[in-house]
């Protein structure tokens, strides 16, 4: 299903307070909204592939924050589908928030593999986990050379929740920018992924279902259509 037209839009701030009176008001944890967008990210990966991920090459790039940890959900989904899943984690493990390592000790007892240096070239396919929509200016060391080559792979790239790299508010792609040839967002789209000028660096704008109650965007003052009633993953039409 292809979403047009009128659809509301979140600002980085906005996103921050969604995610607060989730857990806070609502009592959905972090860990159930990971799992949500962990696994609508698999399952985008697998239609990326054609429907099939068995036997296919996907290297996921994971942060130590929770935009990581879904990539990590993600990795365990598509392991388990599978695919040949190779871990690389932009920080020491010692660095992982609560939640996401809570992720990576699962796919540690499963016996993913893990390679800080693989040949991007030779993935089918790329997820980026690596930066949410928290970032504020350029990304730095090690997330910025890994960004770069990310890009001079020529492998196609899924971003989750926004490209790492790009403000979410703005649209202003930092110095570096994931290029993706598709952006799977969370929740509601983030302004700063809806502009022209960002389509190459977003690629195609997809939207997951991370079980948002339409309460809470009431509670803020938004008010949403029934966005997912024939499927968790939505495609946005940017025009």
């Amino acid at each position: 299903m292809e979403i047009s037209g009128e659809i509301p839009v979140l600002t980085t701030s906005q996103m921050v307070e969604v995610d607060r009176l989730m857990i806070e008001e609502y009592q959905i944890d972090l860990i159930q909204m990971m799992e949500n967008a962990g696994r609508n990210l698999a399952e985008l990966a697998r239609r990326e592939l054609a429907g099939q991920v068995a036997g296919k090459s996907i290297a996921c790039l994971c942060g130590a924050g929770n935009n990581g940890g879904g990539g990590l959900v993600a990795a365990r989904h598509l392991h388990n589908w599978g695919a040949e899943v190779v871990l690389v984690l932009a920080f020491e493990t010692s660095r992982l928030k609560e939640v996401p390592a809570h992720q990576w000790n699962i796919l540690t007892q499963m016996g993913v593999e893990t390679n800080l240096d693989p040949d991007l070239a030779e993935a089918d396919l790329i997820i980026d986990a690596l930066i949410g929509y928290g970032l504020s200016g350029d990304p730095r060391e090690p997330v910025a050379s890994l960004i770069e080559k990310t890009n001079d792979a020529s492998t196609p790239i899924l971003a989750l929740d926004a490209p790492s790299g790009l403000d979410t508010t703005t649209g202003v792609p930092g110095n570096p920018c994931i290029k993706a040839a598709g952006t799977l967002t969370l929740a509601l789209p983030k302004i700063g992924l809806m502009t022209s000028e960002v389509k190459d660096y977003v690629g195609e704008l997809y939207l997951a279902d991370i079980s948002v109650p339409r309460e809470l965007y009431q509670q803020m003052g938004i008010e949403v259509p029934n966005l997912f009633v024939e499927g968790t993953i939505l495609k946005i039409d940017q025009r």
